[in-house]
């Protein structure tokens, strides 16, 4: 009996932290949405206001934007540096776990140390990055300050008036997907790495005696067999991406969420919300569950796409 029991004894607190942070907040707040409730606690039911509230806040829509610029851009930009430098890493004979540290350091620092390092990098006057940008007699820019689309930005130096509207995301946001994905390479490198290192290498010999060249390799044999690894981080990057929050705390305000709100994401509206001056936490928990809603539809339309992964 106790054979029986044991695997399920040692579980038991992992089970029970997950079901008391993890299960039991998703449920209250799915209540919570339901209902006037405030900091301060419970008020009236009232039904689905909420999330007819939501569809009329032009806030809300705006956040929804920046945050889909957010993973448009991070998730494609962050696979392809990760799989760029851990092909690099893969071909070092020399020094390979120093490299390996380099990479993995920006991922393991503490985000909040990160973010103000860029608020400073990033600093309109003394930055780095402006710096960098006059080595080339580019004029400085306003990175954190600047709400106009980097596509605005970038065509009117050429004399085209492209509106803000179809301007892509602000400069603000666009510095904070620099460091998102900046910060996400690192992990990521390191599992690809781990995927290309389970290759055989009887396989690039037998592509060679086939006369296939290296980009041959890579197209036909490497990318099909790394695919399990793309997908996973795929499928991690976006959820992570869509919960991006203490880049936009800590790098731009005030006022927090950027120039004219262009770096407000969704789960800093969600914060700003429940926790700010409305400190409507049933208006919170209605935005939180239409991120659920919204990253577990991603989720499953990604798992559909399994069916192209060759285990």
């Amino acid at each position: 009996m106790f054979k029986k029991l044991s695997p399920w004894i040692y579980v038991l607190p992992a089970v029970i932290i997950v079901v008391l942070f993890r299960f039991i907040p998703i449920i209250l707040s799915f209540i919570i949405s339901f209902f006037e409730w405030d900091i301060t606690g419970i008020g009236k039911f009232i039904g689905f206001e909420n999330y007819v509230s939501l569809t009329l806040d032009k806030e809300f829509w705006k956040s929804m934007l920046n945050t889909f610029y957010l993973v448009i851009f991070v998730v494609p930009l962050t696979i392809c540096f990760s799989l760029f430098f851990a092909v690099f890493l893969n071909h070092i004979k020399l020094f390979k776990s120093f490299f390996r540290l380099i990479y993995f350091i920006p991922f393991v620092t503490s985000l909040v140390a990160l973010s103000i390092v860029w608020k400073i990098i990033f600093n309109e006057q003394t930055g780095l990055a402006n710096a960098f940008l006059d080595i080339f007699g580019i004029i400085p820019l306003r990175w954190l300050n600047e709400s106009k689309g980097i596509f605005t930005l970038l065509f009117e130096n050429f004399g085209i008036n492209v509106p803000n509207s179809i301007g892509g995301p602000s400069l603000a946001l666009f510095a904070i997907i620099i460091v998102t994905v900046w910060r996400s390479i690192g992990y990521n490198t390191i599992i690809y790495l781990a995927g290309l290192q389970s290759i055989p290498e009887s396989y690039y010999e037998a592509a060679e005696i086939d006369g296939a060249n290296k980009i041959k390799q890579f197209f036909k044999l490497t990318l099909p067999l790394i695919s399990p690894t793309t997908f996973y981080v795929l499928m991690m990057t976006t959820i992570t991406t869509f919960q991006v929050f203490s880049q936009v705390y800590l790098m731009t305000g005030p006022p927090i969420g950027g120039p004219a709100g262009t770096t407000k994401v969704i789960v800093y509206y969600i914060f700003e919300n429940g926790f700010g001056e409305a400190q409507n936490l049933s208006y919170a928990s209605a935005i939180a569950l239409v991120l659920f809603i919204i990253i577990l539809g991603l989720t499953l339309i990604q798992k559909r796409m399994e069916k192209n992964v060759h285990y």
